[in-house]
């Protein structure tokens, strides 16, 4: 079993603000800026007039139990009034608050989810990033980018939201707040070495005491949920995968009959989830306990200190209970890291997991690759290739300086041992390949038809003229390729939906994959073992009709193939053979008549 990897050394805070700086920036700057920037600004706005409230409310406490304390009914009455209107305000600016912040997040995670699905959708990144999880140049590769993009940028922007409006607010109300308290807070005096010392503001320096000291043992207790959140996360996606896994191999599971195995492998990837969850639960029961120790105490905390005063007659009841209310202020505020400890480590991992992600995509915008692809050009372009080079995703090299040569009207069977690169060489006449290096001319007008096609789920109509739209092609032209791709029982189900993968048989899909070419009649055809699910009759009718469509457009056959039969069809054959040990490459392209 392979080992289980590492979280990454947990970065700095100041690390961690610039990352999140650097994910968080792009949107603030995009063509939706102006709409972005206001309602950041609303939003804001809001969490500052709630902090107006609240010194608002702080000042009517005063008021209100002096009244209460002097059984002055007509004061009573007037700002229990008071406190409706205040109440009234803080209502209408809780719900724009949420509803605005609500709409902020709701708006950025869906530009950041389509520029993110852009960038890994395209240049082959999605492919090209999968390939990297083997490279040895690569230490950490991404891994789970369904997960990054579907789960971490909705807790990403969340958190941000949240966390970032909850600091601004306690820095607010902070400062707000202090200076309340320092007035209120009257002289504490004390002896120290013979010397009579009087603090002014005792209140302050005893709640920034208080909330400092709690801060560094939140810290200490609460460092290591950081990493953990981070393997929970991972952990939770690779479930997730595999479960994904067996359903879409379901069937060949089942024919194997390894489902106990798969029981034994998702068994396997639950345990570690939960493993790492319990580690998770135990770090956060210690958190809890000194976070609610701290909580409880600070309530009375304010009354302990301002009784002496309160019961000598220095103050009144009002100003006790606005001492107190103040000092809650300044401790909520003082107390922010102390209360959100464990969502910061959430936002920690996640932004982690997305600037890894982030960094991936683009070290693979900026590595092109070495081969040079470009389209043949002239009235009857040709496929050539020279000082081509092919490599593993290991390093291992496959071809070395090759040269290859195929004109309009000829037909070519590649063959050669399993493993020896075969469909990696197709792959870099693609474009596909990040391995190689050499130049390439591929004519443009080309499809590629792999051994194990793509077949989406949806209609009928789309997955036969996948990737384009269906509405360019007729029903007519539909129907036609599933004839000619023998498949006419498929010929009256164009607008029928299902999940075609499952429902289709190896050979049937390898055949829909043929009606395509057939349907788009490419003149190039690069065919890879495109018939080995299919008998040898039909296999037989199927070459014929792809040769002579290259051959009617201008084009040329080129099939990788090991049934002999296949050989009929073309006129070349290109053979990999093995190499002795200390060649440049494992294998060298030979070309010969068929």
């Amino acid at each position: 079993m392979a080992s289980t990897p590492s979280p990454a050394p947990s970065p700095s805070l100041w690390q961690t603000l610039r990352r999140i700086g650097r994910l968080a920036a792009p949107y603030f700057r995009s063509e939706e800026r102006w709409k972005a920037r206001a309602l950041l600004f609303a939003v804001v706005a809001l969490n500052l007039g709630t902090v107006y409230m609240l010194v608002l409310n702080n000042q009517w406490y005063a008021r209100f139990y002096d009244a209460l304390q002097e059984k002055n009914q007509a004061v009573f009455w007037r700002e229990i009034v008071y406190f409706c209107w205040i109440a009234a305000a803080f209502i209408v600016m809780a719900i724009l608050k949420f509803y605005l912040t609500q709409l902020l997040q709701l708006r950025w995670r869906a530009w950041m989810t389509r520029n993110y699905l852009r960038r890994w959708m395209s240049n082959n990144t999605f492919y090209r990033l999968e390939l990297a999880r083997y490279a040895q140049h690569l230490d950490a590769p991404p891994d789970n980018p369904d997960q990054r993009i579907q789960e971490d940028m909705q807790l990403f922007t969340d958190y941000t939201m949240t966390l970032s409006m909850g600091l601004l607010n306690a820095v607010v109300t902070l400062v707000s707040f202090i200076g309340i308290l320092w007035s209120l807070s009257g002289t504490f005096s004390f002896s120290l070495g013979g010397h009579e010392i009087n603090l002014a503001g005792s209140m302050v320096w005893l709640a920034v005491v208080y909330c400092v000291a709690g801060t560094v043992i939140t810290h200490l207790i609460g460092r290591p949920l950081i990493g953990l959140n981070f393997m929970q996360q991972r952990y939770e996606a690779d479930f997730r995968h595999h479960l994904v896994r067996v359903r879409e191999y379901s069937e060949a599971i089942a024919l194997d009959h390894g489902d106990a195995v798969e029981h034994r492998q998702l068994g396997k990837r639950f345990g570690a989830v939960l493993g790492n969850y319990l580690s998770l639960i135990r770090k956060q029961k210690n958190l809890v306990a000194f976070t609610a120790s701290f909580s409880q105490a600070s309530v009375i905390f304010a009354f302990i200190v301002q009784a002496p005063r309160f019961f000598s007659g220095a103050i009144q009841l009002g100003q006790l209970m606005q001492v107190n209310s103040a000092f809650g202020r300044v401790q909520d505020a003082l107390s922010w890291f102390v209360d959100n400890y464990d969502r910061v480590a959430v936002w920690r991992a996640t932004a982690d997991r997305l600037t890894s992600f982030e960094a991936a995509m683009q070290a693979h915008a900026r590595d092109t690759g070495a081969l040079q692809r470009v389209p043949a050009e002239g009235s009857t372009p040709a496929l050539q290739a020279s000082g081509l080079s092919v490599a593993l995703p290991d390093g291992t090299t496959l071809l070395d300086n090759a040269a290859l040569s195929v004109a309009p009207g000829d037909s070519v069977l590649l063959q050669g041992p399993s493993g020896s690169g075969k469909s990696t060489l197709f792959r870099t006449l693609a474009g596909i390949w990040p391995f190689a290096r050499g130049r390439a001319d591929v004519p443009a007008n080309a499809m590629f038809i792999p051994q194990r096609p793509y077949v989406p789920d949806g209609s009928l109509r789309d997955a036969l003229a996948y990737p384009q739209p269906a509405e360019q092609y007729s029903d007519a032209q539909l129907r036609q390729a599933l004839d000619d791709a023998l498949l006419p029982d498929l010929a009256q189900r164009l607008d029928d939906s299902d999940a075609w993968s499952q429902k289709l048989s190896g050979g049937e899909q390898q055949r829909l994959a043929i009606a395509r070419v057939l349907l788009k009649k490419p003149a190039w055809v690069f065919a890879d073992e495109a018939t080995s699910a299919l008998d040898a009759q039909s296999e037989h009718t199927l070459y014929q009709r792809l040769a002579a469509q290259t051959q009617a457009a201008g084009g040329a056959l080129v099939s990788i193939a090991h049934r002999a039969t296949v050989g009929e069809h073309h006129a070349r054959r290109w053979t990999l053979v093995p190499q002795p040990h200390g060649a440049p490459a494992h294998f060298q392209l030979t070309q010969a008549p068929a």
